[in-house]
């Protein structure tokens, strides 16, 4: 058995989770007070306005606080646990306990520490502003009469706990394994802050899992039976007393919060138009011979090629020729920057809202290996699991509108990006080919650019190569 070490209490805080991010929201405690973790353990999972991130503690030790219920949104530096580092043992000298180990008995809380003991060395780890080293943790004495906070819920060595019931109001948020078939926090907040008792819908997802359009459809429907009734209690009062009904405030309604998702999506569009001057040129293209390509490769007997990612491979020849559209603009130092690499964004609408994943290095995959980070990143993106990593540091967007079943669109660049390529539906239209009318299948192509990176002889030899490469893939070739 090891013998009990005189450690330090350390404080580990929210660190920067990425791109200007300045808050995260509480989802699940992954340890409990009195449980020993590993350096680099995760020991608490948070959502983000653009993922989900377990967050891993740059620490060794006992775990002797933590902060926060689960559903809290706390802002970057906050404290989220103490660590109790020494070697595996409370400074009362027992032993410290394991998960799913012991009696159950309360944990020994920790001693403060002598003032003399060295710094330990932090992790390092991965996550953006993790600060290890920056300003010393403050030491904290944990009081057996005062337990840190706990979630409603948590999880230890992959078993997932009960929640505990909270207020026991109508919309309380389920455990995630009950009977309630919920998986986000974002639905279970939204049905709680208006008293809305999920175990009364059906979900629409996978296997009945309720999701966010589930609980909206039911607070319209809501709303509007009881708008119908307050206009039958109105017309039968009213109308004996020969009072007109009064007109509508302009408080009436439903006020969304710009959080979360939708904020950062709305501040990120707002910078874009106010710092961006950006153009849009569009031309429509004859894709009867891109389909007809893919469906040769994918008859072929290998993995199948998916239609977007042959339009990467169509954008990143492009972006070779034509590399003033990968870059971005240093206002500080009025430079343009041009890329090196491609690091192909995609639009994703998912139901927690628009996200944009970033294929790292598209220009040196190849179509198969670009259909299958594409699947990977989109099957990420719709369970919410996206890293900080996989959202960021996007040079050039392709965005493919066409599953939304409209032909065209001006696409707002993706802010510091210079350039993004929209894509619209592939459809059968009347089309001119080797002079005669036929029916053809034709897609519009439209490139939204900032005009300060080029001018539109660029943007317009960028389209059209693109262009040219749907009408004709061999042209492809030639740039390989």
């Amino acid at each position: 058995m090891a013998h009990a070490s005189d450690g330090r209490s350390m404080e580990f805080k929210l660190p920067d989770l990425g791109e200007g991010l300045t808050e995260a929201e509480i989802v699940r405690w992954l340890v409990e007070v009195g449980d020993v973790v590993a350096v680099d353990q995760p020991v608490v999972e948070v959502e983000t306005a653009k993922a989900m991130v377990e967050v891993p503690c740059p620490y060794g030790g006992v775990v002797t606080a933590r902060f926060g219920e689960e559903g809290t949104e706390l802002p970057v530096g906050a404290p989220l646990v103490t660590v109790a580092v020494g070697e595996g043992e409370t400074a009362a000298g027992g032993p410290a306990r394991e998960r799913g180990a012991g009696d159950g008995a309360a944990p020994t809380p920790a001693a403060e520490p002598p003032a003399a003991e060295p710094k330990p060395e932090g992790s390092g780890n991965v996550l953006v502003g993790y600060g290890t080293s920056e300003a010393p943790a403050r030491r904290r004495r944990v009081r057996p009469d005062r337990p840190a906070a706990t979630g409603a819920s948590g999880r230890a060595n992959g078993r997932v706990r009960a929640a505990e019931p909270v207020g026991g109001a109508v919309g309380t948020a389920e455990p995630l394994d009950g009977p309630v078939p919920v998986i986000s926090p974002l639905v279970r907040r939204l049905a709680r802050q208006h008293d809305l008792d999920l175990r009364e819908l059906t979900g629409s997802g996978p296997d009945g899992l309720i999701l966010r359009a589930d609980v909206e459809y039911a607070l319209r429907a809501a709303a509007a039976q009881g708008g119908r009734t307050a206009d039958r209690e109105a017309g039968a009062g009213g109308a004996r007393a020969g009072a007109a009904a009064p007109a509508a405030s302009p408080s009436d309604g439903t006020r969304v919060p710009l959080k979360g998702v939708r904020g950062a999506v709305a501040d990120k569009l707002s910078r874009s138009r106010r710092e961006i001057p950006d153009a849009t040129c569009w031309v429509d293209a004859d894709a009867t011979e891109l389909m007809r390509a893919r469906t040769a490769m994918n008859a072929s007997g290998g993995p199948k090629i998916s239609l977007v990612a042959l339009l990467a491979r169509i954008c990143t020849a492009a972006l070779a020729r034509f590399p003033e559209l990968n870059s971005t603009v240093d206002t500080e130092a009025r430079e343009i920057v041009r890329l090196d690499g491609v690091h192909l964004g995609f639009a994703a609408q998912t139901d927690r809202g628009l996200v944009v994943p970033v294929v790292r290095d598209a220009h040196a995959r190849d179509a198969e290996s670009l259909t299958a980070e594409f699947a990977r990143l989109t099957e990420a993106a719709r369970a919410g699991r996206l890293t900080p990593g996989e959202l960021t540091g996007g040079t050039f967007t392709l965005n493919n509108y066409g599953v939304f079943g409209v032909d065209g669109s001006t696409p707002i660049i993706n802010h510091p990006e210079a350039a993004m390529l929209g894509v619209g539906r592939i459809v059968p239209k009347p089309w001119v080919h080797e002079g005669e009318l036929a029916v053809r299948q034709v897609v519009q192509l439209s490139l939204t650019f900032d005009h300060r990176v080029c001018d539109g002889g660029t943007a317009g030899g960028f389209l059209r190569y693109v262009a040219d490469c749907v009408e004709q893939p061999a042209v492809l070739l030639r740039s390989l």
